[in-house]
């Protein structure tokens, strides 16, 4: 195939002498077409957009009438022919261009208005998958493509939220448009035909059960450009994927400034893991920093929850988030703004609550009207140097295990109680990971490090600290469980974990030394369970 380079710069203004308008999403497309007949811009449509348009009392011509061929295929097929592509496509200033357009009857489009089919809310509303098939949009993404390629004369528009702006600048500059617009613009139309693309090959990948596809597109929409990044010398946006997910990319902002890359990072970790807790059962609180979380509680109550999670780590909650899986009240909300906070996230909120926040300006109050479900299907994605690493989400909820008890002593039923707490919160904390556990509620937590033993020591260490602060006599760890995320390669993490005080412990199972750390179980009387499944959590 050969490719002809245009040497002829390309113009800065061009009129907009015909606009082609076929779109799914109607939302202001009469009043911007109408500022478009105004300048004396001739309207040409398709189907229920013409329907629309005519509606509106605007003149319109149907494009069957550039095309000289009926819609068929039941729609199908309607804009699939060089007299809309050669309009789109066709090189002004060039004269073969201009020739073969005067030779074929071929008008210049100079204005495209493309919306798609609505695939992506199609497929999340359960349709069939012939329902689902019949909305993925073929004419609209190759005119957009079309008329981007040929951005020097075209303005393609694929987004009603930029109506204004072109209708302004329309209007501004006598019914002309700027180069710079037509490329920014341009730019635009590719990436949302990239995203549409992405959204149908990742249900495709679905559909066929493919979990590692040969090729893998991902995209976004822009929800925020972000002040910065982790640090302030880095850019940052943040990208919605579309997913129906309860958590901080579909909550509302009730108040409070602006989130940042840190906070939005740390909110969805402490989601995440207040979703573990169904609050049919129980009121729960997780305190998260640095998205580890230094408290997590049950509770009869948000109150109660709260104070537990506050106890264990009084310290490192100080400008922490605060996630709640019951809806904030009053009372709960008067506690919670004692201590510094940056972010509460809660599935609702009642006025009272949102009253009390909003004496504190720079707060932020997130409500999502749901939780996630830890069990739901999901991806997760990492960026490496030159490459992705993409993995399901942990779906592993401990409640659905079995539970395989290989000491001499089982555990209580309040310790078996706490030991599923203690693993359900583990999950969620950065390996290696050790969360000690009593009546509910971490009394230490160790996160993050490269030996596991001293993760172990750490969280007891925390505890201590803790306990000096309330003024008690002994650390909580005494008489708690201990959780592991994965195995204990030795029994030294394990006796550490005996020596503040721990009487029973969970963990995954399967070192090459699982009979040394049982026997060290069995030797200080500790109950131990593996579960089978481990939570690393990079």
């Amino acid at each position: 195939m050969s490719v002809k380079a245009n040497a002829t710069p390309l113009p800065d203004r061009v009129r907009i002498r015909r606009a082609l308008l076929s779109v799914s999403d109607k939302t202001g497309l009469a009043e911007f077409a109408a500022g478009l007949s105004a300048l004396g811009v001739e309207l040409v449509s398709t189907g229920g957009t013409s329907k629309a348009l005519a509606e509106a009392g605007l003149a319109v011509r149907d494009v069957s009438e550039l095309t000289g061929f009926p819609e068929i295929m039941d729609g199908r097929v309607k804009t699939l022919h060089p007299g809309v592509h050669g309009g789109l496509l066709g090189i002004r200033d060039d004269a073969a261009h201009r020739q073969a357009m005067e030779e074929h009857g071929i008008a210049g489009i100079d204005l495209l208005v493309v919306n798609l089919y609505p695939f992506e809310e199609t497929r999340a509303s359960g349709a069939s998958r012939e329902t689902i098939v019949e909305n993925i949009d073929i004419g609209g993404p190759a005119m957009i493509r079309a008329g981007a390629k040929n951005h020097g004369y075209v303005t393609v528009v694929v987004d009603p939220a930029d109506y204004g702006e072109i209708l302004a600048a329309l209007q501004a500059n006598g019914g002309e448009t700027d180069l710079q617009l037509r490329r920014r613009l341009a730019g635009q139309a590719f990436a949302r035909t990239a995203a549409y693309d992405a959204a149908v090959s990742g249900w495709f990948a679905g559909d066929l059960g493919e979990t590692t596809p040969r090729r893998i597109a991902i995209a976004g929409e822009l929800a925020e450009a972000l002040r910065y990044g982790e640090n302030p010398h880095q850019s940052a946006g943040f990208y919605r994927t579309g997913e129906k997910r309860p958590g901080v990319a579909t909550a509302r902002q009730v108040q409070g400034k602006a989130l940042s890359y840190n906070n939005i990072n740390d909110t969805d970790a402490a989601f995440e893991l207040v979703g573990e807790f169904d609050p049919a059962r129980t009121a729960a609180v997780a305190i998260i920093k640095h998205a580890n979380p230094c408290g997590v509680a049950e509770g009869s109550d948000l109150v109660a929850a709260y104070r537990a999670a506050l106890a264990c780590d009084p310290v490192s909650a100080f400008g922490g988030i605060v996630a709640l899986n019951r809806r904030l009240d009053a009372r709960t909300a008067e506690e919670i703004v004692k201590v510094f906070t940056e972010v509460i996230i809660a599935p609702e909120a009642d006025e009272a609550a949102i009253a009390v926040v909003a004496a504190k300006k720079n707060l932020r109050l997130l409500i999502t009207g749901g939780l996630p479900n830890p069990r739901a299907p999901g991806r997760f994605v990492k960026s490496v140097a030159g490459g992705l690493l993409v993995q399901s989400r942990d779906a592993g909820v401990v409640d659905d295990l079995d539970l395989k008890v290989v000491t001499k002593r089982a555990p209580s039923a309040a310790e078996l109680s706490d030991l599923r707490f203690a693993f359900r919160v583990a999950k969620h904390v950065k390996s290696n990971t050790i969360v000690y556990a009593k009546g509910g509620a971490t009394v230490g937590i160790g996160a993050g490090q490269m030996s596991r033993v001293d993760s172990a020591r750490i969280a007891a260490r925390k505890a201590e600290d803790a306990a000096k602060a309330a003024g008690a006599e002994k650390p909580a760890t005494i008489g708690s469980v201990v959780a592991s995320d994965a195995f204990f390669p030795f029994a030294d993490g394990l006796l550490s974990a005996v020596e503040a005080g721990a009487t029973a412990v969970i963990q995954p199972g399967g070192s090459m030394r699982d009979d040394e750390v049982i026997a060290a179980a069995d030797e200080h009387g500790l109950a131990m369970v593996l579960t089978g499944m481990r939570h690393f959590r990079h």
